[in-house]
């Protein structure tokens, strides 16, 4: 019997049909599910009479085979914390609108239960950042998938951000922040500020820079097995550090250390599935409304 975990934040009304039919067709197929706490009072009237299922708080209590991420990419971003090293596959079933990242819509749901109870997917293994210091940032969750970004108060002036890649000096960015991103957090944040697109399984980080004042200034594309060092500089005192989805002010005496994380989070695909037709989709390459 497979275990499958439920984990999500958030449920509006109109998609509670689609978490019945979820639990009916896990509990028709004999699946013994487990839910994260938070999640289970969120979508309790939305339980079948008669399914059963467990809870779980944390990594330390989470025992699954597959994890199932229920809304949006950010949500499959807040699953790391849960899953980090234990290698428990992570499903995306998006609820949410885009959808990079959690790519079973919820029309899908059905297909996709029988498809990973039959083993009838494959799974990419997806590179994470680690904070290797200053220590402790975020209650030591110290990984993201997407990226890591140094950015300015919005009431402050720039930042100047000198950067290093294996202790050699790359340079000083002048302006809003930089991003580092994995290959995942590339059609994310990164993309959005110039960026470039990289492929799931190119072992590479990009560096972004968020607004330059120096016009000439790239991304940067580096080998994900470098470490960077990042050490804000100029007149303002703190800076807003995030990785992924969470964030807080540090002070510009800290200087952060970031590598490759020594595990990677593995992540479903459906046969069939492929990156680059994602990104064609979902960036709508190709599209013309005069057709």
């Amino acid at each position: 019997m497979k275990t499958i975990a439920l984990f999500g934040k958030t449920l509006v009304p109109e998609n509670g049909e689609y978490m019945k039919q979820l639990f009916k067709e896990l509990a028709g197929n004999q699946v013994e599910i487990v839910v994260y706490q938070p999640f289970a009072d969120i979508v309790a009237a939305y339980v079948p009479e008669g399914v059963r299922y467990t809870v779980f708080h944390s990594h330390e209590d989470l025992k699954a085979d597959l994890l199932f991420s229920i809304g949006g990419d950010g949500t499959i971003l807040d699953t790391v914390p849960f899953v980090l090293d234990s290698g428990i596959p992570v499903l995306g079933i998006n609820l949410g609108r885009l959808g990079f990242l959690s790519s079973i819509s919820k029309n899908e749901i059905v297909n996709a239960v029988n498809s990973v109870l039959t083993g009838d997917y494959t799974v990419e293994q997806r590179t994470l950042l680690e904070l290797v210091s200053p220590e402790k940032v975020f209650d030591n969750v110290k990984y993201a998938l997407n990226e890591l970004n140094v950015i300015r108060n919005p009431e402050h002036s720039l930042l100047a951000i000198k950067v290093f890649v294996d202790d050699v000096y790359l340079n000083t960015y002048w302006g809003d922040g930089i991003l580092l991103a994995t290959p995942t957090g590339s059609t994310a944040y990164s993309l959005s500020a110039g960026g470039p697109i990289i492929a799931p399984n190119a072992k590479n980080f990009v560096i972004t820079p968020i607004a330059t004042h120096n016009l000439t200034v790239r991304p940067v594309v580096i080998p994900d097995d470098s470490t960077i060092r990042i050490q804000v500089e100029g007149r303002e005192k703190k800076f807003v550090f995030s990785m992924d989805s969470r964030s807080c002010t540090l002070d510009t005496s800290v200087q952060l250390e970031v590598r490759k994380a020594g595990f990677c989070l593995n992540l479903v695909r459906m046969r069939g599935e492929d990156f680059f037709g994602t990104i064609r989709n979902k960036l709508m390459w190709g599209k013309d409304n005069r057709n």
